[in-house]
């Protein structure tokens, strides 16, 4: 299944606003439920998490992660991440184990 982004600003604000907020020490998960039946992603990075190398390196990986874990995750919502400074020099397993946290503290998965 092909995994949809979140690009605009005003879609990034309306899930900021109405939907629901999970955390960790490494990541923000912000969810919404969307009426368009598919999961769209949305990644947010602050420039004080890193320079542009390192803060693009998390985008893959989340991106890689929610790739990957798409088929356990149910349908039919906006998912924003959002990295924290600590996020910054991760390997893959420990985001990958921060994420699935997050969307287990969600509700969303399912397995």
């Amino acid at each position: 299944m092909k995994v949809y982004r979140i690009k605009k600003n005003a879609e990034f604000r309306i899930v900021y606003k109405r939907g629901r907020s999970f955390s960790n020490n490494l990541l923000v998960l912000y969810t919404y439920r969307n009426k368009k039946g598919v999961n769209r992603l949305g990644i947010s990075i602050s420039k004080r998490v890193g320079k542009s190398v390192e803060r693009n390196r998390i985008k893959r990986l989340i991106k890689e992660i929610c790739r990957l874990n798409i088929e356990n995750i149910k349908t039919g919502y906006d998912l924003v991440f959002i990295a924290r400074n600590l996020s910054n020099g991760k390997s893959y397993a420990e985001i990958d184990n921060s994420i699935k946290n997050l969307i287990k503290k969600a509700g969303l998965y399912n397995k």
